[in-house]
C-alpha cells in the first residue's frame, strides 16, 4: 500500500473549489466548476482536501494565480472551509445570488449555462 499523502494533482492558473452539498443548488455549484473545467476555463479542485488540510491540495492552491470559490446557499460553507484554511484571496459566488433558490431549482443545461457566465465575469 502507498502510504504518500501528498496530492499529485497539478495547480492549474484558476482553481475552482465548489460546495458539492446534499441540495440542488449545490449541485448547481459542483456541475458549473466540471463544466468549466471541461471548457479550459480552470480546473476544478478538491474542497475536502482543504478542509482536511492535505499539504499538496493546499500547496496546489497557494500557488493558484486565481481561486473561484462556488457555493450553492447563504451557508458559504465552501468559502468558510477556504478562509478556515487561512486563504483570503479568492472569488466567491453564491448561487441562490444568482436567482435560484434552495430545494425549487432544477439542474438544467440553461442553468449551468447562465451560472458559468456569471463566474465567467468574475473571472
Amino acid at each position: 500500500m502507498d502510504n504518500n499523502k501528498e496530492c499529485l494533482c497539478k495547480a492549474a492558473p484558476t482553481l475552482i473549489f465548489p460546495c458539492s452539498g446534499g441540495a440542488d443548488v449545490g449541485e448547481i455549484a459542483d456541475r458549473t466548476a466540471r463544466k468549466m473545467t471541461r471548457e479550459g476555463k480552470g480546473k476544478i479542485f478538491c474542497l475536502a482536501g482543504i478542509g482536511g488540510k492535505v499539504s499538496g491540495i493546499i500547496a496546489s492552491a497557494q500557488s493558484a494565480e486565481k481561486i473561484l470559490v462556488i457555493d450553492g446557499c447563504p451557508l458559504d460553507c465552501a468559502k468558510k472551509t477556504m478562509q478556515n484554511a487561512g486563504f483570503s484571496d479568492f472569488l466567491h459566488l453564491r448561487i441562490t445570488d444568482q436567482g435560484f433558490k434552495k430545494g425549487s431549482s432544477p439542474v438544467t443545461d440553461e442553468t449551468l449555462s447562465a451560472v458559468v457566465e456569471k463566474a465567467e465575469l468574475l473571472l
